[in-house]
């Protein structure tokens, strides 16, 4: 009985990505043939190009791909979700459509699992066209999410990685609206392998990514993963006023004992109002990010909404 491994490919504006990566999969599931049986789940994230006919008409095609088709774009990450909501294999491979995840390590990830790792996560080494501010705030982010959570994330971790059945299970019970795939899977656990690959370059389009859209699934992966940020508004808030009623004390005892020292009352009144206001405001801030997610949940609205759906039973 041959093993049913599901292969996830979220996708938004990569028409002409899309025949480059069925050629190059196609390829390689050839020599998987004998062993497993495969489905190809492509899930289209809203593209306004030509993305929905031409996976419409690979579906049409070949039946092994099945292809969900999104009313709007609702983000890579609840793509994501929904090829796993809809995966029926005993093992999940999740990639991205712009070939930079390379389908000829597809084998190596399912040797990992075969030897018995549950998640086997693809760790990207080396980006040939990775800029300085990304690398920048990519250190950055793993820096301080491993700092602030109980939850460590590999740092250059991606999307292409092979989860397990029990795995999607596990992960097919959560329900947050604001979330990141891979974080949320290093939350679950499970034995681990890891691969290292080199980033191939993008073929055509545009990274999808922009700076707003990365800063913003940072904040989410934030707020969702740890509550140190709420904590340290709490934590500062008191440092600062501890402090400034220190000061205030000693303030006022060298005015009234050491007349040759003198403190201008309004000076320390615009300062310690200035400060304050910003610790007020910065600590609003953190809650307000915590109630808009508390927000977002309590909406109870549905992840995606499907428009149409190809191959499926």
């Amino acid at each position: 009985m041959l093993k049913f491994i599901s292969i996830i490919i979220p996708v938004c504006n990569e028409e002409k990505n899309i025949p480059l990566l069925y050629g190059g999969l196609f390829r390689v599931l050839k020599e998987l043939e004998n062993f497993y049986q495969v489905e190809i789940i492509f899930v289209n994230d809203g593209s306004n190009d030509k993305s929905g006919e031409v996976l419409n008409n690979l579906a049409k095609q070949d039946p092994k791909v099945k292809f969900i088709d999104f009313s709007r774009n609702f983000g890579k990450e609840i793509a994501l979700t929904a090829g796993l909501h809809h995966a029926t294999g005993e093992a999940a491979i999740t990639m991205d459509a712009d070939l930079q995840h390379p389908a000829e390590l597809i084998p190596e990830f399912l040797k990992k699992w075969e030897a018995g790792a549950e998640v086997v996560i693809g760790v990207r080494s080396k980006d040939k066209k990775e800029g300085l501010i990304k690398r920048i705030g990519s250190s950055l982010f793993y820096t301080i999410i491993n700092l602030i959570s109980e939850t460590k994330v590999v740092r250059r971790a991606t999307d292409f990685r092979l989860i397990d059945r029990k795995v999607i299970n596990e992960f097919n019970r959560f329900s947050e609206r604001n979330r990141m795939a891979r974080a949320l899977i290093d939350w679950l656990g499970f034995k681990r392998g890891y691969i290292y690959f080199d980033a191939n370059s993008r073929k055509f389009g545009k990274p999808r990514y922009t700076y707003c859209k990365l800063i913003k699934l940072a904040l989410s992966s934030f707020i969702s993963l740890s509550l140190l940020p709420l904590k340290l508004a709490a934590y500062l808030g008191t440092l600062i006023t501890l402090s400034s009623g220190s000061f205030l004390i000693v303030m006022f005892i060298v005015r009234w004992f050491f007349d040759e020292i003198y403190f201008s009352s309004i000076s320390f009144v615009i300062m310690f109002n200035v400060l304050l206001s910003g610790v007020v405001l910065m600590c609003l801030g953190f809650i307000a990010l915590y109630i808009g997610n508390i927000h977002g949940e309590l909406l109870n609205r549905p992840l995606y909404i499907i428009k149409d759906k190809r191959n499926f039973r």
